[in-house]
C-alpha cells in the first residue's frame, strides 16, 4: 500500500484523481451570497 497503490487515499493523491477514499471537496458559498446585499431593502 502506497504511492502506486490506486485504492488508497496516497494513492489517488498521487495520482490526481478522486474516490470514495478521496472525495472531492466542495467549494463554500461565499458571506456576501448568503446575505444577498442586493435583496434587502434600500436605506432612505
Amino acid at each position: 500500500m502506497g504511492k502506486g497503490d490506486k485504492k488508497t487515499k496516497r494513492g489517488k493523491i498521487n495520482r490526481g484523481t478522486f474516490g470514495s477514499r478521496r472525495p472531492r471537496v466542495k467549494k463554500r458559498r461565499s458571506l456576501e451570497n448568503k446575505i444577498d446585499i442586493g435583496s434587502k431593502a434600500e436605506v432612505k
